[in-house]
């Protein structure tokens, strides 16, 4: 199975020890392949520092960590360009990574994604929704 977890839920992994450090916990378990992309990774690195606080450092050993546990995918490189599906443009370049992963799931809790329930054929589903896939 191959997922592509949207920033903020990569966000909450490393500054919380709940549902979504968990599921990186899965990830790194390899009960599922984690993808990301190089515009993932420099989303992530920017809000560490500016929405958590972390220390430049601290956010590199993060993403560094991060790489070790997700296979790295870039969108550009496969051309695969998303625009006018979303309001943001972050959350294209989360699509952007799904498609050029050949993803079967986003995991997001950003409610624009959420309401595409799915897109080419790619579940998009929320961490509750995700982890549930686990329990059955």
């Amino acid at each position: 199975m191959k997922v592509v977890f949207d920033t903020n839920v990569l966000i909450s992994a490393f500054a919380t020890e709940g549902l979504c450090a968990g599921l990186l916990i899965r990830a790194n378990k390899h009960e599922f392949e984690l993808f990301i992309s190089p515009s993932i990774i420099r989303e992530f690195k920017a809000a560490l520092v500016g929405k958590i606080g972390f220390s430049s450092d601290n956010a590199r050993q993060a993403s560094a960590l991060l790489e070790e546990v997700a296979e790295a995918v870039d969108p550009q490189k496969k051309a695969v360009l998303i625009s006018g599906v979303c309001r943001d443009d972050s959350d294209h370049a989360i699509l952007e990574a799904a498609v050029a992963a050949c993803a079967d799931y986003v995991v997001t809790g950003d409610r624009e994604l959420l309401d595409l329930k799915e897109f080419r054929k790619i579940r998009i589903l929320s961490p509750r929704q995700f982890e549930m896939l686990f329990t059955d």
